[in-house]
């Protein structure tokens, strides 16, 4: 098995978290926008309904039709004592329907091996036909500051996920809401999360794995979601969790090349291969040279046009 083989395929411009409990919300976001539906058994889960959630989870991997969506469990952190419940029984319940385990508040590289692990033995056990992979949320101190030993941490390893709430508390910056800009982002002469953000991209990108910005949590604010998006489009990110079905389809919106950047990625491909059928190294398109680098960007962005016209068919 090769858990990993289809990290640099899937399409996650949107990843939908839902509470494993209720059954009904699940249902929902099997049938949402979403690209990506995690169904969560750690924040969104009360303390004394971690088994009834596993279970619920379980039925809704094996019962519901989440189409072409990539389906995500997130266990608890590892720290506690139900991290290992939650792989045990779900991925003996419904692994085969399982495509990723999202591991919250990794700390360290040997957070990930565990699971990995963990993993490798339950899937021997339960012979499932195909590896199950693994995305990190970089939400500590501590993860922060090995976020680039996380990203060369297992083969399963798909994606880097920044999880702004808890990197708020675990780095003491106050924040009076998850994602958002607040006064203390407005006092801040800069971006506040600038090197925590960009160090994910940076580990994401030298390892040829994902990277995902974090939550907003005004729902009802669609400007201040579109912002949040377009900011973390800019510096590199994959896509943007969600926490509610309507912020889906905003979110794949902004994570997606628009028809104008299609057309001249295209341009800058036509006209470079132009130039080297003349035996040149460089060539110009509407007065702007444009060289390999040039080139390999447009590329990248040809290539997640192609991926999502694929998804669409």
């Amino acid at each position: 098995m090769n858990p990993a083989k289809n990290k640099l395929i899937r399409l996650e411009r949107s990843t939908l978290f839902v509470p494993a409990l209720p059954y009904a919300m699940i249902e929902k976001a099997a049938a949402s926008d979403a690209d990506a539906v995690c169904v969560d058994l750690e924040d969104s889960v009360a303390i004394d309904e971690k088994a009834a959630g596993r279970a619920n989870a379980i039925r809704a991997f094996q019962e519901l039709d989440f189409g072409r969506r990539t389906t995500i469990l997130r266990i608890n952190d590892l720290e506690g004592p139900f991290a290992y419940r939650d792989l045990v029984e779900t991925v003996e319940g419904a692994g085969e329907r399982m495509d990723l385990i999202m591991i919250p508040k990794v700390n360290s590289r040997e957070d990930v091996v565990f699971v990995d692990m963990l993993l490798k033995q339950i899937e021997a056990h339960c012979r499932l036909a195909r590896g199950i992979g693994l995305e990190a949320q970089i939400e500590t101190a501590a993860g922060f500051l090995a976020v680039r030993e996380i990203a060369q941490s297992s083969a399963r390893l798909e994606t880097l996920i920044f999880g702004p709430g808890d990197y708020a508390a675990s780095m003491q910056m106050p924040s009076m809401s998850i994602g958002e800009l607040d006064r203390y982002d407005e006092m801040y002469p800069g971006h506040r999360w600038h090197a925590v953000m960009h160090a994910i991209v940076a580990s994401a990108r030298a390892n040829g794995l994902r990277c995902m910005d974090g939550p907003y949590a005004a729902h009802k604010d669609p400007a201040g979601l579109e912002r949040s998006c377009q900011i973390a489009r800019a510096m590199g990110f994959d896509g943007k969790q969600c926490i509610h079905p309507k912020q889906t389809a905003l979110a794949n919106g902004v994570f997606s090349p628009t028809g104008e950047e299609v057309a001249h990625a295209k341009q800058i491909v036509d006209a470079y291969e132009q130039a080297v059928g003349r035996n040149r190294g460089v060539a110009s398109l509407n007065g702007k040279m444009i060289d390999a680098a040039s080139v390999r960007m447009a590329k990248g962005v040809l290539e997640r046009h192609g991926l999502i016209s694929g998804k669409n068919r």
